[in-house]
């Protein structure tokens, strides 16, 4: 078997950090079985709910992947194109929505980074991003908010 080059260990790694927890539980794990009722619950002193952050994830997760494609896209204004005011969901629907929507565009993300011929180069337009930075960046945020979930999930005593 040959070894794999350097490029292949990382794309690897990449992937692997943006599905996975590694040394700490996904993001995925974070959202599973969360009663409907207490996704827009917020522990007392804490300024989100699990809803609020959950849409977080999803709206700059989106956002990353679009700027990642495209000089063309334009995004959000911050902080209040990146935050709902709503602070739960309408529907279990809407709820799975957003959980199905968070796992597409993180699939969009990695299927970018699979067929990108340099993650190192930087992009023809702002400011010397690379797709590499991005995928750092993703998992960087990703984590973040999980373990915001977890603590709050912890103070409303659903978690393991």
């Amino acid at each position: 078997m040959p070894a794999q080059q350097p490029d292949d260990i990382i794309l690897s790694n990449l992937i692997q950090l943006l599905n996975k927890g590694n040394a700490h539980v996904s993001l995925d794990e974070s959202l599973e079985n969360i009663p409907f009722d207490l996704l827009g619950k917020k522990p007392s002193r804490l300024p989100y709910s699990i809803w609020q952050i959950a849409g977080h994830i999803r709206i700059t997760q989106s956002d990353i992947l679009q700027f990642s494609k495209s000089s063309k896209y334009q995004s959000p204004k911050w902080p209040e194109g990146y935050w709902s005011s709503v602070t739960k969901p309408n529907s279990e629907e809407e709820w799975q929505n957003c959980i199905l929507q968070i796992k597409k565009d993180r699939k969009a993300f990695i299927a970018l980074l699979k067929k990108s011929e340099d993650l190192y180069q930087p992009f023809a337009y702002g400011e010397g991003q690379t797709l590499f930075r991005e995928a750092l960046v993703l998992a960087d945020h990703n984590s973040y908010h999980t373990g915001e979930i977890i603590v709050i999930r912890r103070l409303l005593n659903i978690w393991k």
